[in-house]
C-alpha cells in the first residue's frame, strides 16, 4: 500500500496483558489524528493442561487479553466504528463453548461470542456491523503458545488463514451475525444437535486426554 502511494501504517506495540494496553492505544492513535472504522479483534492465546494444574497467573493472563482488553478497547474506540470482526473460538465451540483441559480458554472465548452478539444487536440500529468470526483449526502460532500439538481433527478441519480472513471480510461485508468457514466447521453445529451435551462433553474430553503436548 506504501509502494502505491498509500499512507503508512501506525504500528502501536503493547502487551494487551496489561491494564494500560488500551489506553496506549487509544493515546497514539489520537495523537495521530485518526479515527478506526473497523475492528478486527485476533488476539488471544490459550494453555493446554487441567485448569488446577497449568500457572494461575497465565490463565488470569488469558482472561485479561481474551475478555478484559477487548471489553475496554471496544468501548475506547466506539466513536468511530463501523465494523467489527470478532474472533470469538474454533466453530464447534461457538455451540458447545466448552472443551476439557482448555478451560479457561473457552470459556473466554464464549464471552467474546455473548459480548459480539449483544453488541451487535446494541449497535445496530446505529449502523454498526458486527459479525462473530468462528473457524475451525488455523495453524499459527497459537498451537506452540498454548503447549499443543495439532491432533486429527486439525487435519481434518485445517482452514486457511487467508481462506478465513476474506471469510470475516466478506461476512463483515455482507453483515452477518456469524461465519463459519470451511465446509466442515459448516457442519459442526448441525452434527452437535444430533448428540446430548455431556456426550458431546465426554468424547472432546477423551479427544483432548490422548493430544501430545
Amino acid at each position: 500500500m506504501v509502494a502505491a502511494g498509500g499512507a503508512a501504517p501506525i504500528l502501536i506495540a503493547c502487551d494487551l496483558e496489561q491494564s494500560d494496553a488500551c489506553d496506549k492505544i487509544a493515546g497514539a492513535l489520537a495523537a495521530e489524528r485518526v479515527e478506526v472504522e473497523f475492528v478486527v479483534n485476533n488476539a488471544g492465546f490459550g494453555l493446554f493442561g487441567y485448569a488446577n494444574e497449568l500457572d494461575r497467573a497465565e490463565q488470569l493472563g488469558i482472561i485479561a487479553v481474551n475478555i478484559v482488553a477487548l471489553t475496554i478497547c471496544r468501548y475506547d474506540l466506539r466513536t468511530a466504528w463501523s465494523g467489527i470482526v470478532a474472533h470469538p473460538q474454533p466453530g464447534f465451540a461457538c455451540r458447545l463453548s466448552t472443551r476439557p483441559r482448555m478451560a479457561v480458554y473457552y470459556a473466554s472465548k464464549a464471552y467474546v461470542l455473548s459480548f459480539s452478539e449483544a453488541l451487535r444487536n446494541e449497535l445496530g440500529p446505529r449502523g454498526v456491523r458486527i459479525t462473530a468470526l468462528c473457524p475451525s483449526s488455523v495453524k499459527s502460532e497459537f498451537q506452540a503458545r498454548a503447549g499443543i500439538k495439532p491432533g486429527l481433527e486439525h487435519e481434518i478441519l485445517n482452514v486457511l488463514a487467508s481462506d478465513v480472513a476474506q471469510a470475516g471480510y466478506r461476512g463483515l461485508m455482507a453483515n452477518k451475525r456469524l461465519v463459519l468457514p470451511g465446509l466442515g466447521t459448516r457442519m459442526i453445529p448441525f452434527l452437535l444437535r444430533l448428540f446430548p451435551r455431556g456426550f458431546i462433553l465426554a468424547a472432546i474430553g477423551r479427544i483432548q486426554l490422548g493430544k501430545p503436548r
